[in-house]
């Protein structure tokens, strides 16, 4: 019978060397590093309380462990398979994703806490308000967002085609229809109006001559901005 005594401390020591090894190799964990000690930091300076800043960083911790499953994962595919694969930049590309996910939902949440529940009624009070107008600038810079991020997903939903390029839903489209769409509602002068639109039309046929995209996700983009654009100067009154 064995009278070892279980090792208590080398589990310890093998995880805080997997943390040194990740911070030292990986550019981006040094990066959120930097980032969470910011945000640390203005916690502290805004006052945040002990719910809030519990919040906080179990969200911060929820990127950095995203981060560090990442690197975990490329040098477990760069292993198993050195050489080019699809799969491997697919496992590889899920694994980044991620880590973007968990970045974007603790910047969501780092943002709701900064501006505090009062300012947060505040906010929601002015939005339902009968009063309620929202600068035309303003509405552009959202609609641009609210675009980005349903281009992605419509590309996501296509069996083809990268992020910046081809997919099932034209993000060249989405966007020159989108802005030119805006241009003809914001305008008295129907000149201005067709001129916009044409310019949406040859950023289409631009991206169909060069093969990036069907007629019919050229089609189903420009239908996306169309109606974005119609959303959000139509239903929120200028």
């Amino acid at each position: 019978m064995s009278n070892k005594r279980p090792d208590i401390v080398s589990p310890f020591r093998v995880a805080l060397n997997g943390i040194v090894f990740t911070f030292r190799t990986q550019r981006h964990m040094r990066f959120h590093l930097f980032v969470v000690i910011i945000v640390i930091l203005l916690s502290i300076l805004v006052n945040l309380g002990l719910r809030e800043t519990l919040v906080l960083l179990f969200t911060i911790s929820l990127v950095l462990v995203a981060e560090m499953f990442n690197s975990a994962i490329e040098a477990t595919v760069d292993l198993i398979s050195p050489h080019y694969s699809p799969l491997a930049k697919f496992a590889k590309d899920i694994a980044a994703g991620a880590v973007l996910i968990a970045t974007m939902i603790a910047l969501v949440v780092g943002a709701l806490l900064f501006i505090g529940e009062s300012r947060w009624e505040v906010i929601k009070i002015n939005v339902s308000g009968e009063g309620f107008r929202l600068p035309v600038m303003l509405r552009l810079i959202l609609g641009a967002i609210v675009l980005f991020f349903v281009v992605l997903v419509g590309k996501g939903l296509g069996q083809r085609g990268r992020v910046l390029q081809g997919g099932l839903v034209s993000g060249h489209a989405a966007f020159g229809f989108f802005f030119a769409t805006s241009a003809a509602i914001l305008t008295d002068n129907p000149i201005t109006a067709g001129i916009a639109l044409l310019l949406a039309a040859i950023i289409a046929q631009s991206r169909f001559e060069a093969k990036f995209h069907s007629i019919f996700e050229l089609s189903l983009g420009a239908l996306v901005g169309v109606i974005l654009s119609l959303l959000i100067f139509g239903l929120v009154p200028r």
